[in-house]
């Protein structure tokens, strides 16, 4: 029996994919990328969604966390950036050559996608998939079951692995045939298509250009743009604000040594966090901005709480919250 590996979001898409080839009796395993860059909650998460989808459809699992060597991608990809920032065929190439390791790794003859011919308007049009397919070394084994009848035949059909009469031909952005067929299947949950990169999404795309413009950009810089309001003092010196006590623990737990922290005293309000080159000026316009955000900020001077990590004496400044045509001016 021929063994695939299968790139597995968890989505309808990838889903379909993997369940026509086991309906041929392949051999299926699934590998799934995390990234920095995955718009996870504490609801719902890519491997998650990867993991359960493996469940259903009866097949292993391996999931690689790539986000170090993508992050180097994202700030140079060769092919360049969607409408936001996320360099999609970039991305694809960097998935399949990652998947294309694993499948030598596991003596597999071939991959498969959930990749639907002009459903994604960078990463998915016929051009992009020869690109793709040929920057990724993988010509001829990148099996694409939903659209297969619309693009040359695979290796895979062509040696008889699989019946390329039993794949489908399936385009555009619509998803009423794969909804069809996942009824046809039995698969009655499986999440929503949109949402599962922070790199297409306009507010963190904005972060993100300003950090690679004013800094080399660590992941630990990446994980604080997922956090509370941004704001640019300098080149080198950018705040973050928490916007509510579980943004103020994670900005804690984030913070650095030789980052600034500053707190209100005397009313409730955010921990902020500097991180860069602070002199007096910008000290107190962190003072300023911070005691804006906080339950006094009607008061004419309130006391902000100022140290450096490691946990040094505390200082405290008397200050005006800052107004909020400044505010706006510095917020990224």
């Amino acid at each position: 029996m021929r063994k695939a590996v299968a790139l597995l979001s968890g989505g309808l898409d990838s889903t379909l994919a993997v369940k026509l080839i086991l309906e041929q009796e392949v051999e299926v395993e699934a590998v799934n990328f995390l990234t920095i860059f995955c718009a996870c909650t504490s609801h719902s998460s890519c491997r998650l969604e990867a993991k359960r989808a493996s469940e259903k459809l009866g097949i292993p699992l391996k999931v690689f966390n790539v986000s170090r060597d993508y992050l180097d991608l994202v700030k140079h990809p060769r092919y360049g950036y969607g409408k936001n920032i996320n360099p999609c065929i970039d991305c694809r190439i960097f998935m399949l050559k990652k998947a294309g390791e694993y499948m030598m790794e596991v003596r597999g003859s071939f991959l498969i996608t959930g990749d639907v011919l002009g459903e994604r308007p960078m990463s998915q049009r016929r051009d992009a998939l020869r690109i793709i397919e040929r920057d990724s070394k993988l010509e001829g084994l990148i099996l694409r079951p939903l659209s297969a009848k619309l693009l040359e035949p695979t290796i895979p059909e062509k040696e008889g692995w699989v019946d390329r009469e039993r794949l489908l031909a399936i385009k555009g952005r619509s998803r009423k045939p794969q909804m069809q067929l996942a009824t046809q299947f039995g698969l009655t949950e499986y999440p929503s298509p949109a949402g599962g990169c922070l790199l297409t999404d306009p507010g963190f795309a904005s972060r993100l250009k300003d950090l690679f413009e004013h800094s080399e950009a660590s992941l630990n810089d990446v994980h604080l743009l997922k956090l509370g309001r941004h704001f640019r003092l300098s080149h080198q010196t950018k705040l973050i604000v928490g916007r509510n006590e579980g943004e103020n623990d994670k900005l804690l737990t984030l913070a650095q040594p030789g980052d600034l922290c500053f707190q209100v005293a005397d009313f409730p309000g955010p921990i902020t966090i500097a991180r860069g080159e602070l002199d007096s000026a910008s000290i107190s316009k962190a003072c300023a901005l911070t005691a804006r955000y906080s339950k006094g900020k009607g008061e004419e001077t309130i006391k902000v709480d100022c140290w450096r990590l490691p946990q040094e004496e505390t200082q405290s400044l008397h200050v005006s919250p800052m107004p909020e045509g400044e505010l706006q001016r510095l917020r990224i």
